[in-house]
């Protein structure tokens, strides 16, 4: 898998991820390469299973590749679950403190970072509430908020975004044109097509573990529904 954020563009080699499962070794990524250049979004598509959410697992970090390379260069901004890091018996706030912290920020810088992440968040007086109370789409909203306080250069999303109503999803699309416009790049998994089209013009389709296509994001969405794996 070839990543990049790098107006160089270094080439680098392929990347390959497994998961191991009661003994036996399932390869989670197979022969998956690739690259992503500045200004690029782009959609992974496929079946539940298919690898979307390793692949963006690999390039966040949060899984080592067993084989090949990566090479990602920029600031990595990530949600990868709604429920990553939240932890309900904590209010928004001390959620929203934590997260920062374990997305690079000082704790000074954190603390300081509170009112403007509950005035984005929209979230009003339930920033000071256990996130036990918070909806999906609370939690949502709280993870994409504190995920742009580190202003990414690379925006990766597993389907969070789909959790989010109308009027922050809209907030959401603005932030991606945003670090596009900026020369940043958006990766975005999912099965809402529509918002997916609206995120990204790209697409790679992806089933297990392998690219079966990659280019425009119409051209691979369409290839998608007309696949036995849709």
């Amino acid at each position: 898998m070839r990543f990049l954020f790098d107006r160089q563009r270094r080439g680098v080699t392929p990347t390959l991820a497994r998961l191991r499962r009661r003994g036996d070794v399932t390869w989670g990524l197979r022969d998956v390469s690739f690259t992503i250049g500045p200004g690029e979004s782009v959609a992974l598509l496929g079946p539940s299973g298919s690898g979307k959410t390793t692949l963006l697992r690999v390039v966040a970090g949060v899984l080592a590749p067993d084989t090949g390379r990566l090479e990602v260069s920029g600031r990595i901004g990530s949600l990868l679950s709604i429920e990553a890091g939240l932890l309900s018996s904590l209010t928004g706030r001390e959620n929203a403190a934590l997260l920062a912290v374990l997305a690079g920020l000082s704790r000074s810088e954190a603390r300081a970072a509170l009112e403007g992440l509950k005035e984005r968040s929209r979230l009003d007086e339930a920033f000071e509430r256990p996130v036990a109370s918070f909806s999906q789409g609370m939690r949502a909203r709280l993870g994409v908020t504190v995920a742009e306080e580190i202003e990414p250069q690379i925006l990766l999303l597993d389907e969070v975004h789909e959790a989010l109503d109308h009027a922050f999803r809209a907030v959401i699309a603005a932030r991606v044109r945003a670090i596009l416009d900026d020369g940043g790049i958006v990766v975005a998994a999912g099965h809402d097509h529509p918002l997916l089209a609206e995120l990204c013009a790209r697409a790679m389709l992806l089933d297990d573990g392998r690219v079966l296509a990659a280019g425009p994001f119409e051209e691979v969405r369409r290839a998608y529904l007309e696949s036995p794996a849709a």
